[in-house]
């Protein structure tokens, strides 16, 4: 008995101890919080866009070394900056609607052969402006009118289709694919390029509507495996060619594989 009771009060001693030190031994470690996203700590830092894998950046006070080498039409002083490894219509469409909301121009446009190994392009924009605030401002958004212009983009494991639509061109359009500037512009996308063919003859079949122009793995594009037609004219008529495009687009690139499904939610 005296020994039990000699063990009930050393035990009560040591649990004595460990309630004093404010951590008792038995209580799990906190789990660290994991950051969704890691926001640069630079200034130069904008955003970013996971559709397309699409970043936003700006420069205040680009150095004048680099004008003539970036072919910049006029010597801005400050250039915001749009890039992704995925998609190129998203990104020009909504860098448009940049273009119309804000004191900016659209400087270069570029067409990187990319797409992490696919069939199309990834994008490069260059926007100028006299204030880095306008150049911010741009690209902000740039990356949140991607989230719409993604949303008529199709893919499956043999390809991609893209299908994009303005009621009023601006001058992004007018700079990457020669759209008269304040009319209705569209363009169709069919990876592999034998599908945009179809998709290119569909879409000018459905509808009165000017052929800007075509552009081919060989002609027009970083020999990519694509067909693209660029669209204008009535706004009602081009929607209409693009929607046709798009219902023929679907069905072909469904044979070669799953059905297309959207990156995001449709639009036109």
């Amino acid at each position: 008995m005296a020994n039990e009771e000699l063990i009930n009060k050393v035990m009560g001693e040591v649990m004595k101890r460990v309630s004093s030190s404010g951590a008792p031994a038995s209580a799990p470690a906190p789990t660290p919080a994991v950051s969704e996203s890691v926001r640069p700590a630079h200034t130069e830092f904008v955003g970013t866009n996971p559709l397309g894998d699409t970043v936003g950046l700006v420069i205040a006070n680009v150095d004048a070394k680099l004008h003539k080498h970036m072919k910049m039409d006029k010597p801005y002083r400050s250039i915001g900056i749009i890039g992704s490894r995925t998609g190129a219509g998203p990104q020009i469409f909504a860098a448009d609607e940049a273009v119309k909301a804000t004191n900016t121009e659209v400087v270069t446009i570029e067409l990187p052969r990319d797409t992490k190994g696919g069939a199309g392009h990834g994008s490069l924009i260059v926007f100028g402006a006299e204030d880095v605030s306008d150049a911010r401002r741009a690209v902000e958004v740039t990356l949140e009118e991607v989230t719409r212009t993604f949303g008529d983009v199709y893919a499956n494991d043999a390809g991609h289709l893209e299908f994009q639509y303005t009621a009023r061109a601006s001058g992004a359009l007018e700079k990457a694919f020669g759209a008269p500037v304040g009319k209705a512009f569209g363009i169709t996308v069919g990876a592999p390029a034998a599908i945009g063919v179809v998709m290119a003859d569909t879409a000018v079949k459905a509808a009165m509507v000017d052929v800007v122009g075509y552009a081919s793995p060989g002609e027009g594009t970083s020999f990519t495996n694509e067909v693209i037609s660029f669209l204008s004219g009535d706004s009602g008529a081009v929607r209409q060619a693009v929607t046709a495009a798009r219902e023929i687009g679907l069905d072909l690139l469904g044979a070669l594989g799953a059905k297309p499904e959207s990156l995001a939610t449709p639009y036109i």
